[in-house]
């Protein structure tokens, strides 16, 4: 295949097979399954060749496919892939088969596959479009067929949730839409050159438009992507989403769909708003706090099992905030890192919890005792996952909260010892949820709870195998991000003339200091425009 074709097959492979499965006949219903997972499969061993073709030393986009779509408004067909998305790229294509592999629709299996094939597609076009417009159309893709799998196949109040979910991300996108044009416009009306939506263009004219107006733009991309990730105090929708989606919905939701928003402030936020992020770095710094430590609260006091673990989302995606807006190399790949492997960690443990919930048809804490007995392996596969959710060192989720925690103390220390709080919380919540469910001496129905079945298990084993490697040797992920993340960080000092902290500089100062956007100190305590 043609290298600079193979994103467009990876993005639309998906989408031909949700219009297969349209097109198959009722009495046929035996192949929906089978269709969904070749399909999804097909395009999980793209995203893989694609790993395996990538070049590690080359900080650019590469396989670059550029096509005219609306010349005349400066909007194209162009997609591209770096370091920074490559990896979301392929837990996407990883996740999808084991979710649809894992859990089977209760009704309506034809709908139900088709939706989620269209929201791998809209997943992926999201992670490799490096057009405005091309990305803002995935961007509201995604939305439609995660609203359906939550509205049809979820639980009690899954209408409620489903409603919530699509007017909360609905609002964000709405001004986005408006930032995206303000951009666009302003950009060309202040270069003189034409309107394009090309975000490497854009990016290269970063710092043309009027410090206020850029500021206000960039406002209007963040609180999309907040929404998104989801950052306190806009994260409301999503434990209601979680609770209430079907075992493969919150696998997706949580392990691909809210990575749409982190990556989306690092991708437009920091790329094309160099200065704005600056500006805005203490606040996003301090709601990154706030998250870690009010989601780990408010899971540690939660009685349903799988709510609890939405909560601790919240916080974990807390920290990710935290490494991104650290705004050094140490913080942005540790920010990088963590979103693939709370993806791997917390996808694993939403399949878990909708293991036990097959079993034993309740998700509440206190009706679940004694389940290591009765299914051991459930319980060891359980506690791998667990203790890497809480960063156990040898699992995956060490590294990254290293590293974020490395580039927040050079960037501002005292926010990053309060963040540390947030890795203890979640060690009590985590482990007290563990010890209730799963030690004790089991009664009832829970004396009887069948263990993972071969299909489980073959289903966990690549998600505990990630697990492992990327907590004892991450290097392979490390360097393929590196160059693209150093080229991000110069390409942030080149316009703002700023320097980036380092792990070698003097951590902390204040954040009045990190807020000083219009003048840069030097040595000699002169300052410069």
């Amino acid at each position: 295949m043609d290298g600079s074709s193979i994103l467009a097959a990876i993005i639309f492979l998906p989408l031909v097979g949700a219009v297969a499965l349209a097109l198959v006949a009722p009495s046929r219903s035996t192949v929906l399954k089978p269709v969904a997972v070749a399909t999804s499969s097909a395009t999980g061993a793209l995203t893989l060749w694609l790993m395996a073709a990538f070049d590690s030393g080359d900080s650019g986009f590469q396989f670059t496919q550029v096509a005219g779509w609306i010349d005349s408004a400066g909007i194209s067909w162009h997609v591209g892939v770096d370091g920074i998305s490559l990896f979301l790229v392929v837990l996407t294509g990883v996740l999808f088969p084991i979710a649809i592999v894992a859990c089977d629709p209760p009704h309506n299996a034809k709908a139900y596959y088709v939706w989620l094939l269209v929201l791998e597609t809209g997943c992926l076009g999201v992670f490799l479009a490096l057009d405005l417009v091309l990305f803002f159309l995935f961007f509201e893709i995604v939305l439609v067929p995660m609203y359906f799998l939550i509205g049809s196949w979820g639980h009690d109040n899954r209408r409620y949730a489903a409603t919530k979910f699509f007017l909360f991300t609905m609002l964000g996108s709405a001004l986005m839409l408006v930032g995206m044009l303000t951009l666009a416009l302003l950009t060309a009306h202040h270069t003189g050159n034409a309107v394009t939506f090309n975000v490497v263009e854009l990016a290269q004219s970063a710092g043309e438009l009027p410090t206020i107006t850029a500021r206000w733009v960039f406002l209007s991309f963040v609180l999309a992507f907040a929404v998104k990730v989801p950052m306190f105090p806009v994260h409301t929708w999503l434990p209601d989403a979680h609770t209430e989606a079907p075992t493969a919905g919150s696998v997706i939701l949580a392990g691909v769909m809210l990575k749409l928003g982190t990556y989306g402030l690092v991708r437009f936020g920091l790329y094309l708003f160099p200065e704005a992020t600056r500006y805005f770095a203490p606040l996003m710094f301090t709601l990154g706090v706030i998250g870690i430590l009010y989601g780990a609260v408010v899971a540690t006091m939660q009685r349903d099992l799988k709510r609890l673990v939405a909560y601790s989302s919240v916080a974990h995606l807390g920290f990710i905030v935290l490494g991104i807006f650290a705004l050094n190399t140490e913080g942005l790949e540790g920010g990088l890192l963590q979103m693939v492997n709370h993806g791997l960690s917390t996808g694993a443990l939403f399949l878990l919890v909708g293991f036990i919930y097959e079993r034993r048809h309740t998700r509440r804490i206190s009706e679940l005792v004694g389940l290591q007995k009765a299914a051991p392996v459930l319980a060891a596969v359980f506690t791998v996952v667990m203790l890497s959710s809480v960063g156990l060192p040898g699992l995956n989720g060490f590294v990254g909260e290293f590293l974020i925690l490395t580039g927040a103390f050079v960037a501002h220390r005292w926010w990053a010892v309060v963040a540390t709080a947030g890795v203890i919380l979640a060690a009590l919540y985590l482990l007290w949820a563990y010890q209730r469910v799963f030690h004790g001496t089991p009664d009832g129905k829970n004396a009887s709870t069948p263990d993972l079945t071969w299909q489980e298990k073959l289903v966990m084993l690549p998600l505990v195998g990630l697990i492992v490697f990327l907590g004892v040797y991450p290097k392979p992920v490390i360097e393929r991000m590196e160059p693209a993340v150093n080229a991000l960080i110069e390409h942030m000092e080149r316009v703002e003339g700023f320097e980036s902290p380092t792990v070698g500089d003097r951590p902390g100062g204040s954040f009045e200091e990190l807020r000083d956007l219009r003048v840069d100190h030097d040595d000699t305590g002169e300052g410069h425009h």
